[in-house]
């Protein structure tokens, strides 16, 4: 039986792994999708949020169900507790693929991003995929130095975020005002998404030490 329980956790982690992939691969397309005007892509990416959803409803269910009925203790408990959280926050990783695509599809045939925004875009949502496919590996390996860097890496993140904001309040902006809240919301939606990955990699630390680590100053 408990030879079962265990493989049943490891499913469960196997689980939260694909999960995290898709909401890798749909960060990427909403970007490629936002970038390029691929009305196609946008509306794939929006279709495949309800997968996301699904998968952890399901993954949910099965968590909610071994709690109840295999009454873990010690750190089986952290990973079924753990594994709750972290689908939450995947969850919400994928809809905001699912919000980029959804401005992608409402500016479509043209674009959200002007060309003087575009390679700030680019480069979030570039650390933004290397982030979620760093945080698939963490809580694969469950490596401790690898969650800790991930806050470094978040760092960029929210450094070119500052920097696309900086180019909108400047009075030099020529887009106007539904230009500027459509940059601004998409910066918000990279920033978000990596702030949950680092959330993800602060549950890893919990789940392996039974202490969370310190948030980043």
């Amino acid at each position: 039986m408990r030879n079962a329980f265990h493989d049943e956790l490891d499913a469960i982690t196997q689980s939260l792994v694909d999960m995290a992939q898709l909401v890798k691969k749909a960060t990427a397309d909403a970007t490629t999708a936002l970038l390029t005007a691929d009305l196609s892509l946008a509306e794939k990416v929006i279709a495949q949020d309800d997968v996301i959803d699904s998968m952890q409803h399901e993954l949910d269910a099965k968590t909610m169900t071994l709690l109840a009925t295999q009454q873990p203790v010690a750190s089986d408990l952290r990973v079924l507790v753990t594994s709750l959280r972290m689908s939450a926050d995947l969850e919400r990783m994928g809809d905001m693929a699912h919000h980029i695509s959804k401005l992608a599809r409402m500016r479509h045939p043209g674009t959200a991003v002007p060309s003087e925004a575009s390679l700030t875009i680019e480069e979030m949502g570039r650390v933004t995929c290397l982030i979620i496919d760093k945080v698939s590996k963490i809580i694969d390996s469950r490596n401790l130095e690898d969650a800790k860097q991930l806050a470094i890496d978040d760092d960029e993140v929210d450094k070119l975020h500052r920097k696309l904001i900086q180019s909108l309040v400047s009075k030099d902006w020529p887009h106007g005002a539904e230009s500027a809240i459509d940059l601004t919301l998409l910066g918000r939606y990279y920033e978000r998404s990596a702030d949950h990955a680092v959330s993800i990699s602060r549950r890893v630390h919990f789940l392996v030490t039974g202490t969370y680590s310190e948030d980043k100053s």
